[in-house]
């Protein structure tokens, strides 16, 4: 081995360290208490070290946050491929993204800003490529059972209003503002789905 891919090698190293590092701040304390310091104590480096791999705090949180999207994306459409229906594919689909936000809490908060800062859209949809991917793959579905009525500002607006009911049941579940078990929340969350279906018509 080269002093050349030596030395990649070992910033790639510093890197993942640095990344599993801080996941496991994460894990133990949450978003908030995330730093460069502490990072860089944990694993026992200079911060400019730290600085070296990451501009700063919020370009760490960019990488998590392209893992995330980029592992439910994964996950949504391999739900939707055990299905040949449109109907049974969008609510494979629905109910994977719901499994994800409640199995990777962590990842969820930090994607869509939950109790937290989060990336303006447009950064998100230039930088994460999980994230369109997610929207295109749910936006062909509903396009299917739009059943004719395929005029872009249409199937826009279907998008939106589904990813509403989702991430507004999510979201509200997440930050414990409801009375609601979360076994009612998922009865909610299918009864609206398969109203949502119905109306496509």
């Amino acid at each position: 081995m080269g002093v050349t891919e030596r030395r990649q090698r070992q910033k790639e190293e510093v890197k993942a360290s640095i990344l599993t590092t801080a996941w496991q701040m994460v894990k133990e304390e949450g978003w908030q208490s995330l730093s460069i310091r502490k990072i860089a104590d944990a694993i026992e480096y200079s911060v400019p070290v730290i600085y070296d791999h990451f501009e700063n705090k919020e370009a760490i949180l960019m990488e998590f946050s392209r893992e995330g999207f980029l592992l439910l994306s994964k996950k949504v459409e391999k739900a939707r491929d055990k299905y040949t229906k449109p109907e049974e594919q969008l609510i494979a689909m629905i109910d994977a993204y719901w499994n994800f936000a409640f199995k990777n809490r962590e990842y969820y908060q930090l994607m869509y800003g939950l109790g937290m800062p989060c990336c303006e859209c447009e950064e998100v949809e230039k930088l994460i490529p999980g994230f369109v991917e997610l929207q295109t793959s749910m936006m062909s579905i509903i396009e299917k059972l739009i059943k004719g009525k395929k005029l872009e500002d249409t199937l826009c607006f279907k998008y939106h209003t589904l990813w509403s009911i989702v991430h507004g049941l999510i979201s509200i579940t997440l930050m414990r503002k409801t009375t609601l078990s979360d076994n009612m929340n998922k009865k909610v969350l299918d009864d609206a789905v398969a109203g949502f279906i119905k109306n496509l018509g």
